[in-house]
C-alpha cells in the first residue's frame, strides 16, 4: 500500500468546487489512451456544470448536486450509469448529500431504478422528515417525486460486466464519485454517489450514503466526500473525524485529512478524500495508487488530475 502523503492545500477563493471520480489501483504505466482522456473530460464537465452555478450565485447544494449528476450520467465511473455489479449480477446504488449551513442531510441506499441517486438523496433531505431511505421503497419515493427511473439495462456497461464475470473486485480501479463546494454566501455542501464494489453481497451498504463516514458538511469546519474501501471509512467515521479534528484539536484541513487517512491505512484500508473548508482551502489527499479528481474556484483555474 502506498503511504498517505501530506498535500498542501489549494486556495479556491471565496467560492469554488472540487470533484472526485474514485480512488483505485491502476498503476501509471497501465493508464492512458482514449479512456483516460474521456475520464478527464467527464471530470472537467462536472466541474464546469457545478461552477457555472456558483458563479451565478447559486447554493453549494445546487453545485454539488449538478456536478455529481454529470458523473452519475457518465458510464466511465462507478455511480449511476456504469455502476458495479453485485454478487447477484444486479446494481444497487447509494448516495448522500449534506448541507453545511443547517447540518441537514439526505441519503439513499440499495436503489435499483433511480437514474440519479444524488437527486433522490436531496429529495429525502428536502421533502421528508428522515435522513435515509433504502431499497425498493426508496425507488418508489423517487417515482413519487417525479425523478427519472431507468430499466436495469441502463446501468450496465460491458466494462463492468467483464469485471463481474472475472470476479474482480473494484472493477478496474475507479469508483465512487463526489463533490464539495463553497458558495458566495459562505455555505459548504458535499455529495457522494456510488455503485459499491464489484461482487459485493446483495444488500451491502458502504460508506457513501453514511453521513459522517463517506460524506459530511458543517460550515464551522469543512465539507468532505470520501472514496475507497468503504468499510474502513465507516469504522473510522472518516468524514466527520476530519471535521472533529479541526473543531476540537485545532488542526488545519490538510493536517486533519492526512491524519484520518493515515489511521485508515494502519487498519488496512485505502482511498482518499476531497475536503474544503469555509475559507476556500482545499485538500485532496489519497493513499491509493490514484484518485480521479479536479477543482476550480474564484482564485483557481479548472484543473484535473489522476496521479500525484
Amino acid at each position: 500500500m502506498i503511504a498517505a502523503r501530506r498535500h498542501a492545500t489549494l486556495a479556491l477563493g471565496r467560492f469554488g468546487l472540487a470533484v472526485h471520480g474514485g480512488a483505485g489501483t491502476i498503476e501509471r504505466a497501465d493508464m492512458g489512451g482514449p479512456r483516460e482522456a474521456r475520464q478527464r473530460a467527464a471530470l472537467a464537465r462536472a466541474l464546469t456544470a457545478g461552477y457555472a452555478l456558483l458563479r451565478e450565485g447559486a447554493s453549494a447544494l445546487d453545485a454539488v448536486a449538478a456536478a455529481v449528476l454529470v458523473l452519475e450520467d457518465s458510464p466511465l465511473f462507478n455511480a449511476g450509469r456504469g455502476a458495479a455489479f453485485n454478487a447477484d449480477g444486479r446494481h444497487e446504488l447509494d448516495a448522500a448529500i449534506a448541507d453545511g449551513a443547517t447540518l441537514a442531510a439526505g441519503s439513499v441506499a440499495a436503489l435499483r431504478r433511480a437514474r440519479n441517486p444524488v437527486l433522490v438523496a436531496r429529495a429525502v433531505m428536502q421533502h421528508t422528515p428522515h435522513v435515509m431511505l433504502a431499497g425498493p421503497a426508496a425507488d418508489r419515493f423517487a417515482r413519487r417525486r417525479g425523478l427519472a427511473l431507468m430499466p436495469a439495462a441502463y446501468f450496465a456497461t460491458a466494462h463492468r460486466r467483464r469485471a463481474w464475470l472475472r470476479g474482480r473486485v473494484d472493477g478496474g480501479g475507479h469508483g465512487t464519485v463526489g463533490a464539495v463546494a463553497l458558495d458566495r454566501a459562505g455555505n459548504l455542501a458535499a455529495a457522494t454517489s456510488t455503485g459499491g464494489t464489484t461482487g459485493k453481497l446483495a444488500g451491502r451498504v458502504g460508506d457513501s450514503p453514511i453521513v459522517g463516514a463517506g460524506v459530511y458538511a458543517d460550515n464551522s469546519t469543512c465539507a468532505v466526500s470520501a472514496t475507497g474501501t468503504g468499510e474502513y471509512f465507516i469504522r473510522t467515521v472518516a468524514a466527520h473525524d476530519i471535521a472533529a479534528r479541526m473543531r476540537y484539536r485545532g488542526e488545519s484541513l490538510a493536517e486533519a485529512a492526512h491524519a484520518v487517512l493515515a489511521r485508515i491505512a494502519r487498519l488496512g484500508g485505502a482511498g482518499g478524500v476531497i475536503a474544503l473548508d469555509r475559507r476556500g482551502r482545499l485538500a485532496m489527499p489519497f493513499n491509493s495508487a490514484l484518485m480521479y479528481r479536479g477543482s476550480v474556484g474564484e482564485r483557481a483555474r479548472l484543473s484535473v488530475a489522476i496521479y500525484r
